[in-house]
Parts: C-alpha cells; structure tokens; sequence
C-alpha cells in the first residue's frame, strides 16, 4: 500500500519561506520518480516541479529560480523549498509519486 504523507504547509506572509516535506512508503523510492503539483482555488492542478531517481529536475516556468525540489532516498522523502513566497503561489500542494500516487495534500497560504 503506497502512502505519501505531506507536511510543511501553512500561512507565511509574502517573501517568506517554506519548506514542504512528503515521505514515501510502500514503493522503492530510491527509483522513483517525484513531483510536487498545486491547486489554486478555481483553478486546475497544476505541475510544480519533478526530481527524476537520479536527481534530475524540472521546474514549472512560474516558480524557476524560486522553488528547489530535493529528495533524500535514506529517508524516503522528497522536499519543496519555496522562497520569495507570492499571494499567487496560494495552493494546496500535493506530493506525487510515478505519476500514479498523490498524497492528502498541505495548504500553503501567503498573506500580502
């Protein structure tokens, strides 16, 4: 049984940091592929960033050179820096594993 556990939401005023956090079991982590998605209200979710088994990643355009995805695969866990936090990057974030598995999700809130 494959669970992602999210953690590492909550409200921080804009330029703040956060630092989102998804453990993994029930799947070999080491080889899996990762990525974090977002949903704003109203809107689609939205892919946020990939880190491949290798540590190769990808980024959406709006959150280059803002967002870093990192994974440790001693700890089964893949994490989400954000910083220079935007009202627009209000979303609940969701941790996905080979595109097949999503976590419970974490609110991330950025108050102007």
């Amino acid at each position: 049984q494959v669970q992602l556990v999210e953690s590492g939401g909550g409200l921080v005023q804009a330029g703040g940091s956060l630092r989102l956090s998804c453990r993994a079991s029930g799947i070999i982590f080491s080889i899996s592929l990762m990525g974090w998605y977002r949903q704003a209200p109203g809107k689609q979710r939205e892919l946020v960033a990939t880190i491949t088994s290798g540590g190769t990643t990808t980024y959406a355009d709006s959150v280059k050179g803002q967002f870093t995805i990192s994974r440790d695969n001693a700890k089964n866990t893949v994490y989400l820096q954000m910083n220079s936090l935007k009202p627009e990057d209000t979303a609940v974030y969701y941790c996905n594993a080979k595109n097949l598995w999503w976590g419970q999700g974490t609110q991330v809130t950025v108050s102007s």
